[in-house]
């Protein structure tokens, strides 16, 4: 048999292997693409130390939040809600609250809450940015113009107001809170979306895809969206952090978790009136969210690092 043109068809991994990279020419390596991208993203992102720090930070509280409602009440004695002794007392390792209640048992139910919260919060953020923020940049014209226009209306008002005027009109419940600090990310994220999506709408794969007629909506996500993923992911890390804060502060000015719930942000309010005497009640939720906060930021940080390095290469 005659055997076929030497470098194409079924033998060439090029072909075969539509994420495989192109062969090295002169000029070194080319372009990495597809799932090829993505592992070089990560690898960078985990080359970093920053980046394991910011995981480990991360995992550690994420971990005392989700397994400490668990381990009650045996390992600490108490329940979240149980009376353990009068107000501010040193019983325990930490002490009691303003109602006797053991500190570190709140401390273990009260994370769940608010990082269950801020995550939903921020996906629902980004979902509602990403999606009108292609949108208008992918259709352009009057509806990119009336969508960012809108876009700015939202922007110029407070969040923290925002946040206050609809829980004090709808009332405290967790979905109004998760709502209200998504309304609140979504026109940033869509900032963000619709300059990184501005471009990439004029290569030659999205000319490609129209040509041949592909829905519209199969473009945005099918081409578009996975070759913006880096600003995404970083605004994703960037809203992650600002909502903890938001919900924290919220559920401080009694406007979030409402009482005998146990949550971080409601600790540091009930507890404020005695730091002096009882710094634990204060600081331990103070403690976790810092930490938390600090976490998402050197991972936001070190998605940004990654995303740039890999940017630069591949020009």
């Amino acid at each position: 048999m005659n055997a076929g043109p030497t470098g194409t068809g079924a033998d060439d991994p090029t072909v075969a292997n539509p994420t495989a990279t192109e062969p090295i020419g002169p000029e070194g390596p080319a372009v990495p693409t597809g799932s090829t991208r993505r592992n070089s993203v990560l690898t960078r992102f985990w080359a970093q130390r920053q980046a394991k720090i910011g995981v480990a930070l991360t995992a550690l509280v994420v971990i005392a939040a989700f397994l400490g409602p668990l381990l009650l009440p045996w390992a600490t004695g108490y329940s979240a809600t149980e009376f353990a002794d009068r107000p501010f007392q040193e019983a325990g390792p930490f002490g009691t609250d303003n109602l006797g209640r053991d500190v570190l048992s709140r401390f273990l139910a009260g994370g769940t809450s608010l990082i269950l919260y801020s995550v939903l919060a921020t996906a629902l953020g980004l979902f509602l940015g990403l999606l009108f923020g292609m949108v208008a940049a992918y259709a352009g014209g009057t509806l990119d113009s009336l969508l960012m226009r809108a876009n700015d209306v939202l922007l110029a008002i407070p969040q923290l107001v925002f946040a206050l005027l609809a829980i004090t009109v709808l009332g405290p419940q967790p979905w109004v809170l998760v709502t209200v600090i998504a309304v609140t990310h979504a026109p940033r994220i869509a900032r963000v979306t619709r300059s990184a999506t501005l471009d990439v709408i004029n290569e030659d794969y999205i000319r490609a895809a129209e040509m041949y007629a592909m829905p519209r909506m199969r473009i945005l996500f099918r081409e578009i969206l996975p070759n913006i993923t880096g600003p995404l992911a970083v605004e994703a890390g960037l809203r992650l952090t600002y909502s903890i804060a938001a919900i924290a502060s919220l559920s401080f000015l009694g406007l979030g978790m409402q009482p005998p719930a146990a949550d971080w942000g409601l600790m540091i309010n009930e507890n404020r009136i005695a730091l002096s005497l009882q710094p634990w009640g204060v600081m331990l939720p103070v403690l976790a969210i810092a930490v938390l906060t600090i976490g998402t930021n050197l991972i936001a940080d070190s998605i940004a690092r990654a995303s740039a390095s890999t940017n630069v290469g591949e020009k």
